[in-house]
């Protein structure tokens, strides 16, 4: 009887030419997916060019964005771990994934194996008419009333928060980084804002640690084993919504006594009682899912929020005279010894601060792309069609600085009155997304970006503290300052 090595020897021209068939029929099919569309001819097999986008994610988009840019087709393509993808560069073809999301085009994915994390049910996933009947019940908690209520919850939390900063020892005089110190702030925001008064101080903590939990598991390797960090994310969900679910019977319970809302919940609760009164079927009213929907608003509000708010100060730090200008717009309705906080009228007045916000987003767009996955073959130009299963990456940072006038200039005057170049370069302009799956929280964002800026710029005096590459964009997935933002802070 032979020995396994003499047999393995044997074997071993067999071998090779099954894995060289193998391999050659892996980058065949990548070809025919290609046909002409710009991007490597030659990808590593199976894992194509994976490692290029795991050691530097920024460097693998903007070489993309470089294949792209001088043909006249305006996207590019390339291989990862065994998923052929297509990066949109051009704003036209970008809006054109966005607007086409349904069964037989597009499925929004946002971050790769967000199903397993979020659930099927998640509004992310949600397509047609149930997904129209969620954003109608969705909308009323966004009117200027709601908005208005939640202004005042949002300042109280900023302000705490920021008159923290100030007890470390390290203030006045050593920087240190404002990435988790705002995303702590941003995510004590949004419990008061989205369930007010109905989390004990017991449920906060414990709801923080479950959802630093799923934070760490949304961008770990996706191996749903005992201890590793994605599945700690996934069980956390589930624990998350439980509480969220107590705040909205509790929320419901408060609606039903004919008090006034204070939160989101109460304004959701109270829209399902008036269709209930109307005898109009209460979709989407079940503790449960109203607190699964809830968790979805929260963690829209996190990553994408504190990564705007680190790109603020950098870009204020960066551009004196806009500073300037902001701190004496401000000072014109609130100041910090004024012991008032600022209204809603007074927020719409802070016209150029706004338009700052908004210069904030379109510059350093925090969700750069929104990844979509094709159900079927898709026909993006008269030339290509994307094949079935393909990660479509549309551009949100790319559309940024096409059309607008000087784009690659720190510009907050596009955005005022007399330019209005948001409308003007409306098409390019993609920071919230077109179509169905356009952010329905978006005059909420904008306003807490705007309070972080007055109240930062009142408050303190700041100097960010300068290191090779400290401004270099990070993916994660958000795209933050690569030091955190590090800065130096002293009362003004």
């Amino acid at each position: 009887m032979e020995s396994f090595p003499a047999i393995l020897i044997l074997l071993a021209p067999y071998i090779l030419s099954i894995a060289a068939f193998i391999i050659l029929l892996d980058q065949i099919s990548y070809l025919k997916k290609k046909r002409s569309a710009p991007g490597p001819n030659l990808v590593l097999p199976f894992i194509g060019n994976t490692i290029s986008l795991a050691r530097n994610p920024t460097s693998f988009w903007e070489v993309q964005s470089a294949m792209a840019k001088p043909s006249d087709v305006g996207f590019s393509v390339n291989y990862i771990i065994g998923r052929f993808i297509v990066f949109i560069r051009s704003s036209d073809l970008s809006r054109k994934v966005f607007a086409n999301v349904r069964p037989d085009a597009f499925h929004l994915v946002v971050y790769p194996f967000g199903r397993k994390l979020f659930g099927e049910r998640n509004i992310l996933y949600m397509m047609g008419q149930e997904h129209k009947d969620l954003r109608s019940r969705i909308a009323p908690n966004f009117t200027p009333k709601a908005l208005s209520t939640y202004i005042e919850l949002q300042q109280h939390t900023i302000l705490k928060h920021m008159k923290s900063w100030m007890q470390f020892p390290e203030s006045n005089t050593k920087p240190f980084p404002l990435r988790f110190l705002c995303r702590d702030m941003n995510l004590e925001t949004s419990q008061n804002v989205f369930v007010g008064p109905y989390l004990s101080n017991e449920s906060r903590k414990r709801f923080e640690v479950e959802y630093n939990l799923f934070a760490a598991g949304l961008t770990a390797l996706p191996i749903d084993l005992p201890g590793f960090a994605f599945r700690n994310a996934r069980v956390a969900v589930p624990r998350l919504v439980e509480t969220l679910a107590v705040c909205v019977e509790n929320s419901k319970s408060k609606m039903k006594s004919g008090q006034e809302p204070t939160c989101l919940v109460d304004f959701w609760i109270r829209g399902a009682e008036a269709e209930q009164a109307r005898e109009k079927l209460p979709l989407h009213t079940s503790s449960t899912e109203i607190a699964g929907h809830l968790f979805d608003f929260l963690f829209a509000a996190q990553d994408a929020s504190t990564a705007s708010l680190l790109w603020a100060v950098t870009l204020l730090d960066s551009h004196p005279e806009v500073l300037e200008r902001v701190r004496k717009e401000v000072a014109g309705f609130w100041s910090p010894e004024s012991d008032k906080l600022i209204t809603a009228d007074q927020l719409r007045e802070m016209r150029y601060t706004e338009a700052v916000a908004k210069e904030v987003i379109r510059y350093r767009a925090p969700a750069a792309m929104i990844p979509h996955v094709a159900g079927e073959d898709f026909p993006l130009t008269d030339r290509y069609t994307i094949p079935k299963g393909a990660i479509v990456f549309p551009s949100v940072f790319e559309s940024s600085f096409q059309g607008f006038v000087d784009p690659y200039r720190f510009d907050p005057d596009r955005f005022m009155e007399d330019r209005q170049e948001d409308q003007v370069y409306k098409k390019n302009y993609l920071t919230f997304g077109v179509g169905a799956h356009q952010c329905v929280g978006q005059r909420y964002a904008i306003n807490h970006l705007v309070l972080f800026i007055a109240m930062f710029t009142s408050l303190f005096d700041f100097k960010r503290y300068r290191s090779d590459g400290c401004d270099e964009i990070e993916y994660l997935p958000a795209i933050y300052p690569r030091d955190g933002c590090k800065v130096v802070v002293s009362l003004r």
